[in-house]
């Protein structure tokens, strides 16, 4: 049989404190990289799909209005993409931002 003695091995004004980490505490910067990442999967995707619609014309009679038309629907295409990305980065730092700045308020 073992008998444990525990009150004679703790001082009699021992405290115990808790550390606690920062409420619902956020890495902006993996959250920052993951996006950046996303982002580059999708351009990378948008500029093979393209290269493939522009490999699809060749050795074929592609009417020259169509190509135009094509190139210039193509050239949208990656401009709003990247407006789109744009703006998705920005509302990350402007969460970030918020987010500070509320903490900044609560203490």
């Amino acid at each position: 049989m073992i008998i444990l003695c525990l009150a004679s091995s703790v001082p009699a004004r021992t405290r115990v404190t808790r550390v606690t980490p920062a409420p619902s505490s956020i890495d902006w910067r993996s959250q920052r990289k993951q996006l950046g990442a996303q982002q580059k999967q999708e351009r990378r995707v948008l500029k093979a799909q393209q290269r493939g619609i522009k490999r699809s014309w060749r050795h074929q009679n592609v009417p020259r209005a169509y190509r135009i038309q094509a190139k210039h629907r193509m050239q949208r295409e990656r401009r709003n993409l990247g407006l789109r990305q744009k703006d998705a980065m920005q509302d990350l730092k402007d969460r970030q931002r918020a987010f500070k700045e509320s903490q900044r308020l609560h203490r």
